[in-house]
């Protein structure tokens, strides 16, 4: 013996090629089912008209959002002000809502930042930060403080993109 492994019969070459086959054709029809559902973020964003910008104001106040739902409008550039009204920090966090928005920059008083996705916003007591983005796909979608405690004391609400 040469070290090599024995080659595989033939049923069992062509059931493993099948198998890998399979797998792949379920993962290109994934793959494409996930780009076609996902809207193009980059395009939004570049399209946007800012002198057009609407404005939303969220208020937090301990284990509340207000209004709720929140509501704004697909292909619209719009200044999300997100105020704490709150004796404590609350995160604004909306998992499905952040994988459907273009992004230009998130600023408050000390600075902006600049990043295509966010997971999370967390305004602290007395702050206000703007989030200027462009929902780029309708729906509704589930939103929630993820400070330990806050949700489960009702700080839930909705996102929805008309």
């Amino acid at each position: 013996m040469d070290g090599l492994p024995e080659p595989l019969s033939g049923g069992v070459a062509l059931r493993f090629f099948v198998t890998l086959a399979f797998a792949l054709s379920l993962f290109c029809v994934s793959a494409s089912a996930i780009s076609a559902e996902s809207p193009d973020l980059a395009k939004a964003l570049a399209g946007a008209d800012w002198s057009k910008m609407e404005t939303v104001t969220v208020t937090m106040i301990d284990y509340t959002f207000s209004p709720s739902p929140i509501i704004l409008k697909e292909g619209v550039p719009t200044r999300l002000a997100l105020k704490n009204d709150g004796k404590e920090a609350h995160y604004f966090v909306s998992e499905q809502f952040f994988k459907v928005i273009a992004t230009r920059k998130i600023q408050g008083s000390d600075g902006e930042i600049k990043a295509p996705y966010f997971t999370a916003v967390e305004v602290y007591p007395g702050k206000m930060l703007e989030w200027f983005l462009v929902p780029a796909k309708k729906g509704v979608y589930d939103l929630l403080c993820t400070v330990k405690g806050h949700a489960e004391h009702g700080m839930k609400g909705k996102i929805e993109v008309r």
